[in-house]
């Protein structure tokens, strides 16, 4: 901060390649809302400043802030927001130019090789451009601690001492990386000449981790989609350094204010975790919670994973970042490292994680991966299982039914139960493990004995209580927690919502001001009451074939029977909808009766609107190949009934033209008749009179000439006639 406390502090040029990909987008994201010289007050000054920038930093450049140049890996990709200027160039020249200009320039390498050379180029190019630059350039190159993947032990007697910046010079790379190392020592090579104009740092970065995770997220994605198994490449015993990005950009804000005089740094949290910890952690907080050790071969048939990534994951090192510790001022994410820190990297990965696979835009174009809970609810046969399970099927949701929870329950306390009588596990994780899963036995086979009993005292029905129990654990399962859930017509009643959604007492309590009433866990954020007059229910069920009525609660006298405990259940003051009212969760409601679509496409199209667009990663391979496949054949479908058509209308043409041509004919010969009758009824009169009065005199002329045969016929002729005209009266 400037001397008089209140000015800021004249914005720095930083430029980071990439802005488009995982760390630069990252990276420049969090130093975009750093004050400059922020990191040289103290931290909790540094924390109370930086709370501010951060949250307007998707706005767009902040004065006093670091402000943030690029390039794009993507040239198609958008601009994030908290970028000042994308660098356009075709020539090396043309972005030497504009690198120039900057007062920090930073280069991340290691997670595209691509990036080595450009890197190298560019930190020579400003060495041999110091004489013609006036204000001093501070290059920071990211590196991969990677290039200490094949470093021998400090103490062979003592494998687990930690590297640390000291022993920079015995580093040893791993076969991949030698062209990192390569650029590592050209950047320490170039800044050791004139420091007054450049100072060169590189920073041997951990596997960066959190927002919205990289090499790790074949983990989390995995688990987000309900695997069965995480894969643990290997043993899993291997060591990882990491370090959460955001503290990474702590490290580079740190040089980049304090330049200190120690050029090679290395950026670790203080774990010394195993890639098997990782695994187990990540499938314990968003998954199953089991793991499975494959091998490296079978690793490396795993499509998400490239080979930089790969020899990531399989490396062993512990590092000791000693210099950030004792010289940093860092505002620390995870400074214990990603499995002690799981809940809130998990709750970053959902907040972070696009549901474009492999591109990251800015926030405001994130689909985030919370999950969706929508409850629908409505009387009997007014649609509601065939709306949800439409759905769960265009969300990706889970389909929760009142049998399928009982049903699932009960399966799984008969088998649990089932290993009590027997009195023997297979399970041989340790003997405390096999008591807990024994005496979990014994109890789920005490349970299922009460249910029992509860069933025979009831009709056959389980009481609220145990159903209770089981949605409650089945909404509370991972899956749920992790895509969300549409819940059909359940509850039913002002009670059983009331147990259903009551707030968990073994939960830690939140920071709210207010205890919550219910648990926010499962607490549907959307309720969809689907209406419809009793009458159009009736004749709904009326118009089903016997087939579907027959063995259901659907023929008029179970129909009727519902739709009353329905009307009962439901009366205004103690009704399910008004628990949610008095929530200030309040439902939509859609008349039923008023859609006249097939299959209630109307009232999904509503529902949509309501609940909004889906939150997850979008169709998969196989799904988009499927839909390739479906969209292809429907085209094929569309231009063959086009073409009938088309040949349909030219057929009914030609068929048409050709009947209008044949009655035209028809026509015009009909006409051609009467013209010919006509002119011979009108030339009656002519002929008579030339029969009559022309006739005569013309044969006898013609005859005179016949007998005289005159030179010029035609003379003759018109002089007989003349000299021989009958005169008529």
């Amino acid at each position: 901060m400037s001397e008089d406390g209140d000015a800021l502090p004249t914005s720095k040029k930083l430029f980071i390649n990439h802005v488009d990909t995982y760390q630069g987008l990252n990276l420049g994201k969090y130093l975009a809302g750093c004050l400059v010289g922020a990191s040289l007050d103290d931290v909790e000054e540094e924390e109370e400043e930086a709370e501010e920038t951060q949250e307007q930093v998707l706005t767009g450049p902040k004065p006093g802030c670091y402000q943030v140049v690029g390039t794009l890996k993507d040239p198609e990709a958008k601009k994030p927001d908290f970028v000042k200027e994308i660098f356009q160039f075709e020539t090396r020249e043309q972005l030497f130019e504009q690198l120039v200009e900057c007062d920090v320039i930073v280069y991340d390498i290691t997670d595209n090789a691509a990036q080595i050379d450009e890197a190298a180029w560019a930190v020579s190019e400003i060495h041999a451009d110091l004489e013609h630059i006036d204000k001093q350039k501070i290059f920071i190159l990211v590196s991969s601690v990677m290039t200490w993947a094949r470093s021998k032990p400090l103490d062979p007697d003592d494998p687990e001492i930690p590297f640390t910046e000291d022993d920079y010079r015995r580093r040893k790379p791993h076969p991949n990386f030698k062209e990192h190392l390569s650029c590592e020592k050209t950047v320490i090579k170039v800044g050791k000449t004139n420091k007054s104009k450049l100072i060169t740092y590189v920073i041997a970065s951990g596997i960066p981790y959190g927002a919205g995770e990289n090499i790790f997220h074949y983990l989390y994605k995995s688990a987000w989609h309900n695997a069965k198994e995480l894969f643990c490449f290997g043993n899993g015993q291997n060591v990882l350094p990491t370090i959460h990005i955001r503290d990474l950009g702590g490290v580079i804000q740190n040089i980049a204010d304090m330049k200190p005089k120690a050029r090679y740094i290395v950026a670790t949290d203080d774990s010394q975790t195993t890639l098997e910890e990782i695994v187990k952690g990540v499938s314990t907080s968003l998954g199953t919670g089991a793991m499975l050790n494959i091998t490296k071969e079978d690793a490396l048939l795993q499509r998400e994973i490239n080979q930089d990534h790969f020899d990531m994951l399989l490396s062993n090192l512990r590092m000791d970042s000693v210099f950030v510790k004792e010289n940093m001022k860092i505002r620390w994410v995870s400074e214990a490292g990603i499995v002690e820190n799981l809940p809130k990297i998990v709750k970053e990965y959902r907040e972070s994680r696009n549901s474009c696979d492999d591109l990251f835009q800015p926030m405001t174009a994130y689909s985030y991966l919370f999950p969706m809970r929508v409850c629908v609810l409505g009387p009997p046969a007014v649609g509601k299982t065939a709306i949800c399970a439409e759905l769960a099927k265009q969300y990706k949701l889970h389909h929760i039914k009142v049998k399928d929870v009982i049903d699932e329950a009960m399966s799984k306390l008969e088998k649990s139960a089932a290993r009590a009588d027997k009195g023997d596990e297979e399970d041989d994780d340790g003997k405390d493990d096999e008591e807990f899963s024994l005496r979990k036995a014994q109890d789920d086979a005490e349970t299922l004995e009460a249910i029992r009993e509860t069933m025979e005292s009831n009709n056959g029905r389980i009481d609220d209580t145990y159903v209770i129990k089981f949605f409650r654990d089945k909404l509370k399962s991972m899956p749920c927690q992790n895509q969300g859930f549409l819940l059909d017509g359940f509850p039913k009643t002002n009670e059983q919502a009331k147990e259903l959604f009551a707030p968990d007492e073994d939960a830690e309590e939140e920071d709210d001001d207010e205890k919550m009433s219910y648990d926010k866990t499962i607490m549907p954020e959307a309720i969809i009451l689907l209406e419809a007059p009793d009458d159009f229910l009736r004749n709904r069920i009326m118009n089903l074939a016997e087939t579907m009525v027959s063995g259901t609660h659907n023929d008029e006298e179970g129909l009727n029977r519902r739709l009353n405990a329905y009307r009962d259940l439901n009366q205004e003051d103690d009704s399910v909808i008004n628990y949610f009212d008095e929530l200030e969760i309040f439902p939509d409601k859609i008349d039923v009766s008023k859609d006249t679509s097939k299959n209630n496409y109307d009232t999904v199209e509503k529902i949509k609107k309501i609940i909004g667009e889906p939150r997850n990663y979008g169709p998969t391979d196989e799904e988009r190949e499927e839909m390739r496949k479906a969209a292809e054949e429907a085209r094929l479908k569309r231009e063959a009934e086009e073409k009938a058509e088309r040949e349909r209308a030219e057929y009914e043409e030609a068929t048409q033209r050709w009947a209008r041509q044949q009655e035209w004919a028809k026509n015009l010969e009909q006409v051609k008749k009467e013209e010919y009758e006509l002119l011979e009824a009108q030339s009656i009169p002519l002929r008579n009179y030339l029969m009559k009065h022309v006739m005569p005199t013309l044969t006898k002329g013609l005859i005179e000439c016949c007998q005289v045969r005159p030179e010029d016929s035609v003379d003759f002729l018109a002089e007989y006639l003349f000299q021989n005209n009958p005169q008529i009266d």
